[in-house]
């Protein structure tokens, strides 16, 4: 398949990047649960506010809000990971 393909198959972006911001804070987080360090939390904690910010613009590029849902369900998921590490670490 020739990337230029690939990418037109892509044109949900602002989507896309918001379901990949959200898989990259689950790693963050599933990371900083196997080696729970104020590095790994805070780099958890960064993810999570990347993905918030990308997220947020997903209905801008969205065709009828299509995949907005369940990416903004996926991060309310991640953020309560996120609080029952911090919890487990304070």
């Amino acid at each position: 398949m020739d990337r230029h393909y690939e990418s037109s198959l892509r044109t949900n972006s602002t989507v896309d990047q918001a379901h990949d911001s959200v898989t990259k804070l689950h790693n963050a987080i599933t990371q900083a649960q196997s080696h729970p360090t104020e590095k790994m939390i805070t780099q958890a904690e960064n993810s999570l506010t990347h993905a918030e910010e990308a997220v947020s613009h997903a209905p801008e590029g969205s065709i009828g809000r299509q995949g907005v849902a369940l990416t903004e369900e996926r991060l309310a998921e991640e953020k309560k990971r996120l609080a029952a590490l911090g919890d487990q670490n304070s």
